[in-house]
């Protein structure tokens, strides 16, 4: 399968590179970027779920795509997080699915760029891989992820579920389940 770069105005969204890993593990020990997240990660953790990443896009030609900027500046093609696609097989009720999720290093927050990476990462879902429905999730407590949702055009579901990887009583386990199928998105491009 073919490693395909979306481009949006602003970002790449692009295969793993080596320097990206280290970029990475940083965030996953970020308590701030790992709030609604039940633990911190360490470094090797981190590079395990790195080095998947970067397989099933190598494997699949999609997935959570590393997000860089394209702004021509020096932190130019600086790893700035991840945006993309997966196939959620879990212990979950409306699984199997793709998901869409993102995950962006703390100073790159606010500035549009987890809606405009996952905007091109939806037009690939709909568009190249002909999906009928992406979903999103995400803790209860975690508005601002919620938010971007909300901008993708995605629709709250109102069927809030337990992670099955929490104790019910965890302060995360509770989740909301967003969706967005082919028409719907179809819709949010016309506007």
């Amino acid at each position: 399968m073919s490693q395909r770069t979306l481009e949006t105005e602003s970002l790449y969204l692009r295969q793993w590179q080596p320097s990206d890993f280290a970029i990475f593990a940083d965030m996953n020990a970020d308590p701030e970027v790992m709030r609604y997240f039940p633990k911190l990660l360490s470094a090797t953790v981190s590079d395990i779920i790195a080095n998947k990443c970067q397989q099933l896009i190598k494997d699949k030609g999609w997935g959570f795509w590393a997000v860089s900027l394209k702004d021509g500046s020096e932190k130019s093609d600086a790893f700035i997080g991840f945006v993309g696609l997966n196939e959620t097989h879990a212990d979950l009720h409306f699984a199997p699915c793709v998901e869409i999720a993102w995950r962006l290093r703390k100073e790159f927050w606010g500035q549009g760029y987890a809606t405009e990476a996952a905007n091109a990462s939806l037009k690939f879902a709909f568009e190249e891989l002909a999906l009928d429905e992406v979903v999103s999730f995400t803790a209860v407590i975690n508005k601002r992820s919620q938010s971007v949702m909300e901008r993708l055009g995605m629709t709250n579901t109102q069927d809030n579920f337990y992670h099955p990887a929490l104790k019910p009583d965890h302060v995360l386990a509770e989740h909301v389940l967003y969706k967005i199928n082919q028409q719907e998105w179809r819709k949010t491009q016309a506007n």
